[in-house]
């Protein structure tokens, strides 16, 4: 009897290591959990029906993303230390005009709303998603997360992390500053809507457009 006790906690740092190992291993082979995709992107968003983050009672719900301009849709905790990490950038880029919207996720309210007095609020609306309910339907590993949303309600990218310069020149930026496509591009196949204008061959989405 005494034994088998004696030898539990070594079965169960066993266990530990032989998982830590397994997600090493998955890491390695490039199936990093950041970089996976969305099973959504190309999809409307969720339908939901949320709480705003600063007034209990009032609600929001889908089409509050579909505004006709792209929108960044933030996933953000303060228990989350890469959240505040990147959150002066997230300023940044409301400064400039960017439209981004917060999904305060599994968070406490009160908590929230002294941090985006403390440290800015770059967000244009805030929606709490105390259950987690929209960032299940979403995909959401974690905290932070964004999601780039385009003027029709469409999710078009998602990443999972910081955002940052880096991120946003390479990865977000892109979206709205180039959305040139030919006619005959099969990229662009299925994205042709209302928000398009073509001249000849050439297609510009302007539902991607930042500015």
């Amino acid at each position: 009897m005494n034994r088998k006790v004696f030898l539990i906690p070594f079965i169960i740092f066993a266990g530990i290591a032989a998982v830590l190992l397994w997600q090493l291993m998955r890491n390695a082979e490039g199936d990093d959990p950041r970089l996976l995709e969305s099973a959504l992107i190309g999809k409307p968003v969720p339908v939901f029906r949320l709480e705003s983050l600063e007034n209990p009672g009032q609600h929001y719900e889908s089409d509050v993303l579909t505004q006709g301009q792209p929108i960044l849709l933030n996933v953000w905790a303060t228990w989350c230390p890469t959240c505040r990490a990147e959150h002066q950038y997230l300023n940044k880029l409301s400064a400039q005009g960017v439209r981004v919207v917060g999904l305060n996720y599994k968070d406490k309210r009160d908590k929230a709303i002294v941090w985006l007095r403390e440290l800015g609020n770059p967000y244009a609306l805030s929606l709490f998603d105390g259950e987690g309910m929209l960032g299940l339907d979403l995909g959401v590993y974690g905290a932070p997360e964004t999601f780039l949303i385009d003027g029709n309600g469409v999710i078009r990218y998602r990443h999972a992390g910081a955002m940052d310069e880096r991120v946003w020149e390479k990865e977000f930026k892109p979206f709205g500053s180039a959305i040139i496509r030919r006619r005959t591009n099969e990229v662009f196949t299925g994205f042709i809507d209302v928000n398009v204008k073509c001249n000849g061959d050439i297609c510009i989405d302007r539902s991607l457009y930042f500015r």
